[in-house]
Parts: C-alpha cells; sequence; structure tokens
C-alpha cells in the first residue's frame, strides 16, 4: 500500500501544542494498527475462495461449510459494542493488544485443525479477537495522531480496509495455488507476531477507568446485533423461514429493552449522550445507508457479470477490483481534504459520485464491455472513497475523547449491519418472481439517495461545528 512521500512525511511531523503520540511513535503505532486491521478484515474474505476445498479435505457439505465463514461475521457483530465498552474499563491499548494476542493464537488453532467442530470453534475464537481490535480502532486513531490530521489518519484506516477487501480473494487463491488450506490462517502467525510486538511497544497507555460493565446491556446487544445478522444471511440465502424470522423478532426485542437498559442504567453500555450531538447521530446513519448500498452492490454486480454478462469467476474478481482499489488511491487523500474543509461537504460530493456510478451500473447488460464496466466500479470506488473518511471522520471527532471509544464501536457496527442488510436484500430481490439484478441495483440507488439527502442536510452543522 504505497504513499505519497508527502503524506507520510505530514504524518509524522511534529508541531508545538500537537496532542497525540510523538513523530517516531505515531510510526510504530501506526505500523501496528495497521497489520493488525489488515489481518483481520482479510480473515473474512481470504477463507471464502477457499469453501470448496474446505468442504473437501473436512468431508463436510458445501452448506456446512459457509459457517466457517459466517461464525466470524456473527461472533466479530455480536461483540463490537460490547468490546467498545470494555475498552475504558481496561484501556484500549490492553484491549488492542489482547485482542491480537486472542487472534494470532486461533489462526495457529484453525492451521492445526483436522476436524469440522475445532475449525470452527478456533473460527470463532478468531473473530473474538478481531471483534477487539476493529471495535476500537478508529477511536486509537484518534489518540495516535494529533488532531489536526485525524481526517488523514482515518483515511489511512479506510484504505487498510479497501486493500483487505481488495487482495482478500486474490491472496487465499494463490496460497490455495502453491500450498494447504492450513496455510491460510498460518500465515497469520508471524505477521500477528509482528504486529504484536509494535502494538507492546509503541500503542499508547491508558488508565483504566473504575465501575462495572453494564452486563445485561452487553447481553442485549450480543443478541440484537448477532441475532440481526443471521436472521439476515439466512433471508440473503432464501432462507426466511421459522427460524429466521423468530430470531429476527427476538433481535428487535432485544432491541427494544437495550435502548430502555441504555436509559436507566448507571453505566450504560453506550452512552446515549452520543446522540444528544447531531454531527455524530447524522453520520452514524448516513454511515448505514451507503454501507447499504455498498452491501448491495458486492453482491449483486459478481452475480450480474457472471450470469447477464457470461464472464468466468477470475475475471468477475478483476472486473470488480477497479472499486476497492480506487478507494486505496482516494481514501488517504480525501482524510485530508477533511483536515482542511467542511468533512460533511467532501462526504456529500463523494456520495453525489457514488450515486451516480450505481446508476451508470444499472445499465450493464449482456452487451457490456469490460471498458464499460471498469469505468462504472471506478467512479463508484472514486465516490465512496470520498465518502467514508470524511465521514468516519466526523463520526469519531464530533465527540469527546472519553465517548470516542463507544463511537468506534457504534461506527463498526452500523458498517456490518449496513453491509448484512444489503446482502439479504439481493438475496430477498432475487428470490422474488419479478425480481432482477437490475432491480437490486436500484435498491442500492435509492439507499446511496437517502445517504446523500441526510448528508447535504447535516452539512451546515458540520461546518458550524468546525468554527467552535
Amino acid at each position: 500500500m504505497p504513499l505519497p512521500e508527502d503524506m507520510l512525511k505530514r504524518l509524522f511531523e511534529e508541531r508545538p501544542g500537537d496532542d497525540g503520540l510523538p513523530g517516531r511513535e505515531r510510526k510504530l503505532a501506526l505500523l501496528a494498527m495497521i497489520t493488525g486491521t489488515q489481518l483481520a478484515v482479510l480473515d473474512n474474505g481470504i477463507v471464502n475462495i477457499a469453501l470448496p476445498t474446505l468442504a473437501q479435505e473436512l468431508s463436510i457439505s458445501g452448506s456446512e461449510s459457509i459457517w466457517i465463514a459466517n461464525v466470524y461475521q456473527l461472533v466479530t457483530a455480536a461483540l463490537l459494542l460490547t468490546f467498545a465498552a470494555v475498552s475504558r474499563r481496561v484501556g484500549r491499548h490492553r484491549l488492542y493488544i489482547g485482542g491480537l494476542l486472542v487472534f494470532t493464537g486461533a489462526s495457529l488453532g484453525c492451521a492445526l485443525a483436522r476436524s469440522f467442530e475445532f475449525l470452527l470453534a478456533m473460527r470463532g475464537l478468531q473473530a473474538v479477537g478481531a471483534a477487539a481490535m476493529l471495535s476500537i480502532g478508529p477511536s486509537l486513531y484518534r489518540i495516535i495522531f494529533p488532531t489536526r490530521l485525524l481526517g488523514s489518519a482515518i483515511g489511512l484506516s479506510a484504505l487498510t480496509v479497501a486493500f483487505g477487501i481488495a487482495a482478500g480473494p486474490s491472496l487465499g487463491g494463490l496460497i490455495l495455488h502453491v500450498a494447504s488450506w492450513p496455510w491460510l490462517f498460518a500465515i497469520n502467525v508471524p505477521i500477528g507476531l509482528l504486529a504484536l510486538t509494535l502494538g507492546v511497544r509503541a500503542l499508547p497507555r491508558e488508565a483504566p477507568i473504575p465501575g462495572r460493565i453494564d452486563i445485561w446491556g452487553a447481553l442485549m446487544s450480543i443478541v440484537m446485533l448477532s441475532g440481526s445478522v443471521f436472521a439476515l444471511d439466512q433471508f440473503g440465502h432464501g432462507n426466511g423461514g421459522v427460524l429466521a424470522l423468530s430470531t429476527l423478532a427476538l433481535s428487535v426485542v432485544c432491541l427494544l429493552g437495550f435502548i430502555y437498559r441504555q436509559r436507566h442504567a448507571v453505566r450504560p453500555l453506550v452512552p446515549l449522550a452520543l446522540f444528544t450531538e447531531p454531527r455524530f447521530s447524522f453520520a452514524a446513519v448516513v454511515s448505514m445507508f451507503a454501507f447499504l448500498a455498498q452491501g448491495v452492490a458486492f453482491v449483486g454486480l459478481p452475480f450480474l457479470y457472471q450470469t447477464v454478462m457470461g464472464v468466468s469467476p477470475i475475471m468477475s474478481a478483476v472486473l470488480f477490483t477497479p472499486w476497492p482499489l480506487v478507494i486505496m488511491v482516494i481514501g488517504p487523500l480525501a482524510g485530508r481534504l477533511a483536515d482542511k474543509g467542511n468533512p460533511a461537504l467532501i462526504s456529500s460530493t463523494g456520495l453525489g459520485l457514488f450515486l451516480l456510478g450505481m446508476l451508470a451500473l444499472t445499465g450493464l447488460d449482456g452487451d457490456s464491455s469490460y471498458l464499460d464496466v471498469i469505468w462504472r466500479t471506478a467512479l463508484c470506488g472514486v465516490g465512496y472513497g470520498l465518502f467514508q473518511a470524511p465521514n468516519n471522520r466526523e463520526m469519531i471527532g464530533s465527540v469527546s475523547v472519553e465517548l470516542s471509544a463507544n463511537a468506534s464501536g457504534v461506527l463498526a457496527s452500523v458498517r456490518t449491519f449496513g453491509q448484512s442488510l444489503g446482502t439479504a436484500l439481493v438475496g430477498l430481490i432475487l428470490g422474488l418472481s419479478f425480481g432482477s439484478l437490475t432491480l437490486s441495483l436500484w435498491v442500492g440507488c435509492v439507499s446511496a439517495m437517502i445517504a446523500l439527502a441526510l448528508s447535504l442536510y447535516r452539512t451546515p452543522m458540520a461546518a458550524k461545528g468546525r468554527r467552535r
């Protein structure tokens, strides 16, 4: 992930009155953050391409093998809010290092697994470690870097995630081409140990905040988040039966109970003071609708490429890569712009371009050329790259440092929920007698329009907040 030399120099320069870490410490802390986040993101996509191989090697059915991927997503989603709250009690650096340690150890367990049951258990343990890291990543950037560089730092976070999305399938295919499937997980061990060494050395220390964890709130959030992701996943695969409906109903009950609990608990899991800041609330909702639209496209486009345009799975992956690759280029630039200007205005501009790209994708058909696909997906990547880092900066930067860990957990939760909802909607639409891939993309367009409208509405608030 090469970065412009002037950007790197700017990230690590020191000025009088800077908060955050000194320049040299920032370098090591940033490397620890990028390495850990990259492992957590890559490990989702890197396994998907290996599911047929795993099914054959472990003598299980294809439907059973899907749980090797699903358990990772379910456990990660379930624990995001809880770990964000736990970080205040133990210190963010301890939670991140602990999560990285668990993830690395579980990766070794996955590599040594010789049964489906043991591999599934180790994947769940991997997800525990990933949730610990992902729940507080953006808030750690806030205490690593000076406030004047927060947007650029979060832009790097967006770049890291985009690289993981782009490289996961390709890296997984490459490993399977030259080695056996356990190396999909074994490769994490030396990289994880490197990140652990850097994290122990450089991540900023925090004193724990005394107090108990809101156990009831944590339990309800776990059921609420994992249940909703499970139900949406079932709907997305056309399994919207009694189990999916009852799980979704239970999630709604837990959501209502969770809201009641947070209003009355002495030390709530998610302080509702977060949502008294309109800039934070708008950024969270905008993020959810934007990720819903992206989730629709990420699931719908491969189907469109292969079933409508008739391209091979490998070419389908190639046609998709302009989207995340362009985000890798635009993300750091957008973060730097957000440090200098109105993040909401930059996000709105990005959402406008993203919407244009999504509208253009609805025009693809069986006669479309590769060039027709590439410029449309690249336009979506430009728009999303401009949107994501400034919106994340607005979300994390609009609340106090004390609440930034909770804000980080909410950010990760709305991202996961939005993507899951987008996946489920594609499955539901394709299951309808009148459903089509084009209709799915139009649903994504509507979601992007809602995100853009809300982002434009909150733009004056963001401008006023920056002048304070």
